[in-house]
C-alpha cells in the first residue's frame, strides 16, 4: 500500500484567505484558487509539506486545535463557493478535469468533518506516538536552518502533544474512540519514546554527527538545546499521553470492532466506502463481489497446486507453505538483500510494458523498528518534489521467518515498480498539473494500479524461475494469494462493519484462503479494524483498470498498444474511476479515428 496524506491534506486546510480577484480569465481564477488552497494546505500540514520538500515550514508542528479544525472546515467550504464562481463550461478539457476533482475533494473533506474523523488523530499505524521517525524518513538536514528548524520543532512540541491529547479527549467525550483490540497495540508505540538517554531518542537523531558546514561549538550548543527540550518537552510529552492514554482512553475504547457502533456509524460507513471506491456500490454489494472472487481466485489456486505436484489437500498446501523453512530467511539482512535483488530484476523489463517512465530513481528502505511490529509487509514512499529523496519501496524485515520469499516477487511489483514506485513518481514529474493532482491520492486508483500491476508482473515473467524461466509454482501461488488477499478483504472488512463478522471470523477466513503468515494476518485484520473501508480500495480499482483494458483489446483489435494503454492510464495522475473510463474511452475513439 502506498500511505495517504490526501484526506489529511484537504481536512485541514485553514481558514482566512482572500476573495479571489476579479477579472481574471476562468482558467487563471481556477488554477489562481489551486495555487491559493494548495499553500493553505502546505500550512495547515507542515509534516507532508516537509515530506513532499517544502520547507517553508519545517519549523513547525501541524495546528491540530479543536478551532483550527473548524477554520479548516469552513475555509474548505469557502473554497467551494469560490469555485463555483467560475464558469466550468469555459474551461478547456483538462481543466474540466481538474475543476471536477477539486470539487469532489473538497466535498469529501466536508462529509470527513461531518463524520467528525479528526477525533481519530492516532491509530497503532501511526500518529504523533511515532512522529519522531521523520528525522530518518522524510527529513533532510543539509544546511543549518535545517537544523535550526528541527530545534524550533522540537521547542514547540507540548502544543503539539497538548492538542493531540484533546483531540482524543473529545473522542472520549463524543464516544468516538478506536476500538480496544487495536488500541491495545498503541502503548508500546508511546512508551518507545520514553527513553532514559536522551540520545536514543529518535528526535536526537540529526544530532549524532556533525556536519562539516556546522561549526564544533555552534553545533555543541545544538546538541545541548535539543537534549534539554527533548528531556524537558518531548519526553515530558510523552509521559502525559501515555498517563492520558492508560488512564483515560483505553477504558473507553469500545469494545465492538464495526465502525457502524460509532454515532451516525452506519452513515459513516457507507460514506468511507464511497470515499474508497469512488463509486455508489454499497455495503452489500461490495461483500458479494468479494464472495465471488475469493471462488474465482481459490479455483486458481487449486490450478496451481495441481501443477505444483503437491500431494494433499489445499489447507495441508497452505500449512506446507507457512511452515516450511525453506521459504523463509532467517536473517533479516538476507531478506533486505532479496529485496534489492527483485528491484533490479524489474527494472530493465519495464520497457516492454510503458512508453513513459519516471526519470526520478527509486530504491529499497527499512520499516522502523518501533512501527514494524504493528504496521505492513512493505508501503511505497513518494519521492519529494524539490529532486532531493527518491521513491522508495519500504520494508519489514520484523520477524523474517514470517515474510516469505514466495511474496517478495508480487509485493516489489505492488510497492515498487512497476506500481507505486512507478504510479507516484510519474505523477510527481507532471509539472504541467495543479499541484493537488501531482500529490494527491485516490485510493482506488494507486491501490488499484499497483495491484493491477501484480497482475502484469506475472505477465513479464517475474514469477517464473530464472533457470528454466518456466512459471515456479510457489512464486505464482505467492501472486495468487495476494489476489485473494485483496478479495477476502472485501468480505473481511464489510464483515466487521457492517454484517457482524468477530475478529476470529477474519483472522480465520485469511487462514482458509491465503497463504499470508499469522504475523500478516493479524496486523491486516487489526489495520481494517483501524481503518475501515481503505482495504476496499484494491481489488474494486483492479477490476475497473482489466475491465477498461479488456474493452481497449476488443475494439482496437490489432491497433491495440499495450505500452500505450499504460500511459493513457498514468498521464493524469490518480482520479476517481468514473474519470479514468472517461479518460480511457476517448482514448479509445481517439485510436479508432
Amino acid at each position: 500500500m502506498r500511505l495517504s496524506n490526501a484526506c489529511l491534506v484537504f481536512a485541514l486546510l485553514a481558514a482566512g484567505t482572500p476573495a479571489l480577484a476579479e477579472g481574471p480569465s476562468p482558467s487563471a481564477a481556477l488554477h489562481a484558487l489551486f495555487d491559493r488552497e494548495w499553500d493553505r494546505a502546505m500550512r495547515e500540514n507542515p509534516l507532508y509539506a516537509s515530506d513532499l520538500g517544502d520547507y517553508r515550514y519545517n519549523d513547525q508542528w501541524p495546528d491540530v486545535s479543536l478551532a483550527a479544525v473548524e477554520r479548516s472546515h469552513a475555509a474548505n467550504q469557502r473554497a467551494l463557493d469560490d469555485l463555483a464562481k467560475i464558469d466550468r463550461a469555459a474551461l478547456n478539457a483538462e481543466d474540466k478535469v481538474s475543476y471536477d476533482l477539486f470539487k469532489w475533494e473538497h466535498l469529501d473533506a466536508l462529509d470527513s468533518y461531518r463524520f467528525h474523523e479528526y477525533l481519530f488523530p492516532v491509530n497503532q499505524l501511526g500518529g504523533i506516538q511515532t512522529v519522531g521517525d521523520i528525522t530518518t524518513q522524510s527529513l533532510r538536514f543539509e544546511k543549518l536552518k535545517d537544523y535550526q528548524d528541527w530545534l524550533a520543532r522540537l521547542h514547540g512540541f507540548g502544543t503539539y502533544m497538548d492538542q493531540t491529547i484533546a483531540l482524543l479527549q473529545q473522542g472520549v467525550d463524543e464516544q468516538r474512540v478506536l476500538p480496544r483490540v487495536v488500541v491495545d497495540r498503541i502503548p508500546q508505540q508511546i512508551a518507545d519514546n520514553i527513553v532514559g538517554d536522551v540520545t536514543q531518542s529518535p528526535f536526537y537523531a540529526p544530532f549524532l554527527k556533525r556536519p562539516t558546514f556546522i561549526g564544533a561549538d555552534a553545533f555543541a550548543a545544538m546538541q545541548v538545546q535539543a537534549k534539554a527540550d527533548i528531556a524537558g518537552i518531548v519526553i515530558p510529552g510523552y509521559r502525559k499521553l501515555q498517563s492520558f492514554f492508560n488512564s483515560t482512553y483505553l477504558p473507553k475504547a469500545r469494545t465492538a470492532l464495526a465502525v457502524t457502533s460509532l454515532p451516525d456509524g452506519r452513515d459513516y460507513y457507507a460514506y468511507l466506502v464511497r470515499h474508497f471506491t469512488t463509486t455508489d456500490m454499497t455495503p452489500e454489494q461490495v461483500h458479494e463481489l468479494g464472495l465471488k472472487k475469493v471462488a474465482e481466485i481459490h479455483q486458481q489456486m487449486l490450478d496451481v497446486i495441481a501443477k505444483s505436484g503437491f500431494k494433499g489437500s489445499f489447507s495441508d498446501f497452505l500449512h506446507y507453505l507457512r511452515s516450511d523453512p525453506k521459504f523463509y530467511y532467517t536473517d533479516p539482512d538476507d531478506l533486505l538483500e532479496a529485496y534489492k535483488a527483485e528491484a533490479k530484476t524489474i527494472d530493465p523489463l519495464l520497457v516492454k510494458e510503458f512508453g513513459h517512465l519516471p526519470r526520478v530513481p527509486w530504491g529499497i528502505a527499512v520499516i522502523p523498528a518501533d512501527q514494524a511490529p504493528n504496521t505492513y509487509p512493505a508501503y511505497s514512499q513518494q519521492p519529494s518534489a524539490d529532486g532531493n529523496r527518491a521513491a522508495f519501496m519500504v520494508v519489514n524485515l520484523y520477524k523474517p521467518e514470517t515474510r516469505p520469499k514466495y511474496e517478495i516477487p508480487v509485493l516489489t511489483c505492488h510497492e515498487g515498480r512497476p506500481g507505486h514506485a512507478l504510479q507516484l513518481s510519474l505523477a510527481m514529474e507532471m509539472t504541467g498539473l495543479p499541484n493537488f493532482r501531482r500529490f494527491g491520492y485516490f485510493n482506488v486508483y494507486g491501490e488499484g494500479w499497483a495491484l493491477y500491476t501484480e497482475i502484469l508482473c506475472g505477465e513479464l515473467g517475474l514469477y517464473n524461475d530464472p533457470k528454466t524461466n518456466q512459471p515456479d509454482p510457489y512464486l505464482e501461488f505467492g501472486a495468487l494469494s495476494y489476489q485473494m488477499w485483496r478479495a477476502v478483504r472485501l468480505v473481511v472488512d464489510t464483515g466487521i462493519h457492517d454484517f457482524g463478522m468477530t475478529r476470529e471470523q477474519a483472522v480465520q477466513m485469511f487462514k482458509d484462503n491465503t497463504a499470508l503468515t499469522d504475523q500478516n494476518i493479524g496486523t491486516e485484520v487489526d489495520r481494517y479494524i483501524a481503518w475501515p473501508g481503505q482495504a476496499l480500495s484494491y481489488m474494486v480499482g483492479e477490476i475497473k483498470i482489466l475491465e477498461l483494458r479488456q474493452r481497449a483489446k476488443d475494439k482496437l483489435g490489432n491497433k491495440y498498444d499495450e505500452r500505450a494503454f499504460h500511459d493513457v492510464i498514468l498521464e493524469n495522475g490518480t482520479v476517481p474511476l468514473n474519470v479514468l473510463e472517461t479518460i480511457v474511452d476517448g482514448w479509445i475513439d481517439g485510436q479508432l479515428k
